[in-house]
């Protein structure tokens, strides 16, 4: 008797799933976009520092000039790393929540530069200040519910943007 074969079983269609790999690449290309579109948009509307900035009453415990790039650069590329991860990883009934969630995010972000450099109005960049920071615990929490490593990521972040809060808010009253 031999060995015994099975009859061929029919060929049914079934839709190759998309590439792991090409999702990845796009998730991340366009957080890292949406980012730096963020970054150059409040680039535009501070600029080098201004006459008005420097005639502000500022508390001692403000950073010098310098550090604010320095710590910006890093924080920028973390955003875009850990929203390429989240992206990639979140299930699809989570991902557009996330996508909208970091889109409104990074238009705060940029949009505090103008509300306190170009109306020049410390309290409108306090208040801005205020609403990132709501936007900032919910993209966090957003982020941890598809991946928690990125959420971690976000972290500083998040601080970074408190201490901006808190030094925003000091100006503005300072400056009434």
């Amino acid at each position: 008797m031999g060995s015994h074969r099975p009859w061929p079983r029919p060929t049914v269609f079934r839709p190759r799933p998309r590439p792991r790999r090409r999702r990845r690449r796009t998730s991340y290309a366009a957080s890292a976009a949406a980012v730096a579109a963020c970054a150059v948009t409040g680039a535009l509307a501070g600029g080098p520092p201004q006459e008005w900035y420097r005639s502000l009453d500022t508390p001692t415990w403000q950073p010098p000039a310098k550090t604010f790039p320095a710590v910006w650069t890093p924080l920028y590329a973390s955003i875009a790393w850990a929203a390429g991860r989240a992206l990639e990883t979140c299930e699809p009934v989570h991902r557009r929540g996330l996508a909208v969630s970091l889109g409104v995010n990074l238009a705060l972000n940029g949009g505090w530069t103008w509300l306190f450099f170009r109306l020049r109005s410390p309290l409108a960049g306090a208040l801005g200040a205020l609403l990132l920071d709501a936007s900032n615990a919910d993209l966090v929490r957003r982020t941890a519910r598809c991946d928690r490593k990125a959420a971690v990521v976000l972290v500083p972040y998040a601080a970074w943007c408190a201490f901006a809060t808190v030094l925003s808010a000091e100006i503005a009253r300072r400056n009434r």
